[in-house]
């Protein structure tokens, strides 16, 4: 039972978020280290002591314990505690006979959120100063090839030259955008331009790491902390990126139970590894992205609001491809130099598959281009790549336009087009056999029959 009690009392205090807990005759029977932090109020101020009491000596200024007391329901008000401004709600526990036998209240501190808004609208009403200040001096014919950055659209001119001003200071950045429209390329130009290029640049995919996983690679852990550590404990990654800047992708990703001690990293710059004790101060410059609507996820309850602000500093919201048309052509040749370059060819786009590349929407975006580009340079047999050889171009199959390759003519395409990608990613073949799933010497004798 003793063992018991220590777990709960040690999970309290494990919260990020204040916890306290009154019995069913208002008296105050518990509270974790994290509501004294918050509140600056102490246990001998509330643990055993009744609530009308507290309120009448001004300790707060009114109880949500005894209202949830009276009412028997969830109660949530607004409660004044040593000049914060707190967001309080108390749960009822219930006994078998549906009595009331004590409340449960957690706290947030909205006057930190309030001051966080106000941020936030101040830095937005920057960023638009930023962008109609560039508006003014920018010309269309502008391109700019900066750093794999490329562009000649005015959205894109925009968001590169934002980010060029952001990038000397420290503030954190949130990139928004669709799937593969280039965030991680606009954290790359943001670190190469900052003060902090010669240091530390780690990049974490928050959708890629387990979710068991993420709490011990972000923030490392001590030796012994759970079965199967590694008995000299691991730095996390924010230790790893001190001095530097870490890059936060798929932010939304972020299980929320890891949210709250994200958020301490980015209110105190300190971390603590799991199973430690002793909190470790960082310098780090944090860059965070995400395909979704936070905004949405905040009001559905799945992302932390207090966090939602402190990554939204500067937000940077990067286009669709769809939504610069003048890029295509750019990218698109960009693209094919590095294709050939890889697989010593010269291949060449026509005007008429550019062309189509403009009315084309491009879900996918600039990484659905880039692999459609190498797929195309690899199985296209001409030197000339037309409309007709791309896929989303290409009419439907009828008498009026007869089937061009046989159905082995086409595996035959397929099998060169994994066996290339396979070789130039692993370099040999054994490690390209075993990825593409057959023997060494099967490989060997497709590449003989292909004229690999």
């Amino acid at each position: 039972m003793r063992e018991k009690i220590s777990l709960y009392e040690k999970a309290m205090n494990a919260s990020y978020d204040p916890i306290f807990i009154a019995d069913k005759n208002g008296y105050g029977i518990k509270m974790n280290e994290a509501y004294t932090r918050v509140t600056g109020i102490t246990e001998d101020q509330l643990i055993g002591r009744h609530l009308k009491e507290v309120v009448k000596k001004g300790i707060i200024s009114e109880s949500v314990s005894l209202k949830v007391l009276k009412e028997k329901k969830r109660v949530t008000i607004i409660q004044h505690v040593n000049g914060k401004e707190l967001l309080v709600t108390g749960n009822p526990i219930f006994d078998e006979n549906r009595d009331v036998s004590h409340v449960v209240t957690n706290l947030r501190d909205i006057s930190t959120l309030k001051n966080l808004e106000k941020e936030l609208n101040r830095t937005k009403e920057l960023a638009e100063k930023y962008l109609q200040e560039l508006k003014a001096y920018q010309k269309k014919e502008d391109v700019i090839h900066h750093e794999g950055v490329i562009a000649n659209s005015s959205q894109m001119l925009n968001v590169i030259h934002l980010a060029q001003k952001i990038a000397p200071f420290n503030s954190t950045v949130l990139l928004l955008g669709e799937s593969g429209v280039g965030k991680e390329v606009i954290a790359n130009l943001i670190q190469k331009l900052s003060n902090r290029s010669d240091k530390p640049f780690i990049k974490v995919n928050c959708a890629a790491i387990p979710k068991e996983l993420i709490e011990s690679e972000l923030f490392g852990y001590e030796k012994g902390a759970f079965t199967g550590a590694d008995s000299r404990g691991r730095p996390g990654l924010f230790e790893q990126a001190h001095t530097g800047t870490i890059f936060l992708d798929e932010i939304g990703e972020m299980p929320l139970q890891l949210q709250g001690k994200l958020l301490r990293v980015l209110q105190e710059f300190e971390v603590t590894r799991i199973g430690g004790r002793r909190t470790m101060k960082i310098d780090v410059r944090i860059i965070s992205a995400t395909n979704k609507d936070l905004e949405s996820l905040v009001k559905q309850g799945e992302f932390r609001e207090d966090l939602y602000y402190r990554l939204n500093i500067i937000p940077i919201k990067i286009p669709p491809l769809r939504e610069r048309q003048e890029d295509i052509p750019l990218l698109a040749n960009y693209f094919l130099d590095i294709a050939n370059k890889k697989y010593h060819l010269n291949k060449q786009l026509t005007d008429d598959a550019l062309l189509a590349m403009k009315t084309y929407l491009w879900p996918g975006n600039v990484r659905e281009m880039q692999n459609l580009i190498e797929r195309l340079v690899i199985i296209t047999e001409s030197d000339y790549i037309h409309s007709s050889h791309l896929s989303f171009s290409n009419p439907t199959v009828s008498e009026s336009h007869p089937i061009q390759k046989t159905m082995k003519e086409v595996i035959q395409d397929i099998e060169r087009e994994m066996i290339l990608k396979a070789i130039s990613k692993y370099k040999t073949t054994r490690k390209a056999a075993e990825i593409l799933g057959i023997s060494q010497s099967a490989l060997v004798k497709k590449m003989q029959r292909l004229g690999i």
